[in-house]
């Protein structure tokens, strides 16, 4: 587990019982939905391990929905986030999974609408911390920490340098890159965590870049 202070192992300002299986939950939940971009009309929900085993009963139902819905883990409304989803016209299903994972807080989300659909792996590594390990088949490792942009491109020189002059020349600092693709010469993706916000300018001029297809962010 990746702690940076007391405060971590202490755990977050949140909504109980958990830490793991509750505001951790919510955080897969929220980024799935700063990823998607939207609220979305549907929620498939795998669980896996122990959170398939106590999902009722520790809130990770209505956290990974509230996150959905963009509550943060401190959000009162955390607790009727099955209600006011359904109540928005979002069709919400939960599966319970015996399919063994390398982590036993796992959350498989697929969500989506008429305009798309977006698939995620999420894990909760304690203290209210999560990990996104997957995104629309591909590996990856965010955090959620920071914000972060996300780039779906062709894979073909020239899309990664396209895209970090034009961070540079908005003086936006890259903490931390990670590229990865699912064969050569096809679609790969960036994530890069930076250090402050993006501004939707930014996102739509990366949009513009050399081979890149589609644009997501995370913001903190």
């Amino acid at each position: 587990m990746k702690y940076r202070s007391v405060f971590d192992i202490i755990g977050p300002v949140m909504i109980g019982p958990s830490s793991s299986h509750t505001a951790g939950a919510a955080r897969i939940g929220r980024a799935a939905r700063h990823l998607f971009g939207r609220e979305p009309k549907y929620a498939h929900v795998h669980l896996y391990g122990s959170f398939a085993k106590t999902y009722k009963g520790h809130g990770t139902d209505v956290a990974i929905i509230g996150g959905l819905l963009d509550y943060e883990t401190d959000d009162t409304r955390i607790s009727g986030a099955l209600k006011t989803a359904r109540a928005n016209g979002m069709k919400v299903r939960f599966h319970e999974e015996d399919a063994v994972t390398d982590h036993p807080n796992t959350a498989r989300l697929k969500i989506g609408d008429d305009d798309g659909e977006l698939e995620l792996v999420g894990i909760s590594i304690g203290g209210g911390k999560a990990e996104i390990t997957e995104l629309n088949g591909f590996e990856l490792n965010l955090s959620g920490e920071h914000p972060a942009i996300l780039l779906i491109h062709n894979d073909r020189f020239g899309a990664i340098a396209s895209s970090t002059t034009i961070l540079a020349k908005h003086e936006i600092n890259i903490g931390r890159m990670e590229v990865s693709r699912k064969a050569q010469g096809e679609q790969a993706l960036m994530v890069i965590e930076v250090d402050q916000n993006i501004e939707d300018s930014v996102l739509n001029e990366l949009e513009r870049a050399d081979h890149i297809i589609q644009v997501a962010k995370i913001s903190d």
